[in-house]
């Protein structure tokens, strides 16, 4: 792959990982309520899936999709039941100011699945991955080395936008001193995980 293609593929990765949407509140989530280090591992669980969902696309999970739309089908409303429920864990706490000690006692494997099950659960990212990576390469320029090589920037640069997030949001918490403001936060996240879900559906079920 020449430099000049795999800078543009980079370059639509970096815009895509940065778009706002369900990865970007659960990663906010963690760092927020926890720490960096949860939200790190949030990012790295959440990098990890993107880059699985990119390998298979690369494998021709488009094929799987086109035949068994069930699966598809599935994996959506199951991102969509999973953002839910999020949103009503956190609407539901009976907490009414982040304790910094307790709130840490959620553990980095909790952070990590919430990451990695965002990601997985959001088939549409295949959809994404086989569109973008149609025009950057051809099925007879396909090698194990550029499989790899367009994984693993998708990876990486996923890993590297929510890191970022995550060590830029834990900052915040502390210097604006927002432990004194969780009611908001609660309802604010809260809320939007439900419209996320809710969005979810509505796109389900007009399209």
């Amino acid at each position: 792959m020449e430099l000049t293609t795999w800078l543009s593929l980079a370059t639509i990765c970096v815009i895509g990982a940065m778009s706002p949407g369900p990865s970007l509140a659960v990663v906010l989530r963690h760092s927020l309520y926890n720490s960096a280090g949860h939200g790190i591992a949030a990012s790295v669980a959440h990098g990890v899936g993107v880059g699985i969902y990119a390998a298979l696309s690369i494998a021709g999970l488009a094929s799987l999709i086109t035949h068994f739309p069930i699966v598809f089908q599935t994996l959506v409303y199951a991102g969509a039941a999973y953002l839910a429920y999020m949103g009503y864990k956190i609407l539901t706490s009976k907490s009414s100011g982040l304790d910094i000690a307790k709130a840490n006692a959620t553990s980095y494997k909790q952070a990590a699945q919430d990451g990695f099950a965002i990601a997985f659960l959001n088939p549409k990212l295949a959809i994404f991955f086989i569109a973008l990576f149609s025009q950057f390469i051809q099925p007879e320029a396909m090698t194990l080395t550029v499989a790899i090589l367009m994984c693993g920037t998708v990876l990486v640069i996923d890993t590297a936008w929510y890191f970022f997030v995550s060590v830029a949001s834990a900052k915040a918490r502390q210097k604006f001193d927002l432990t004194k403001k969780q009611a908001v936060i609660d309802k604010l996240l809260g809320t939007a995980f439900l419209l996320l879900a809710a969005r979810v559906l509505y796109q389900q079920l007009v399209g």
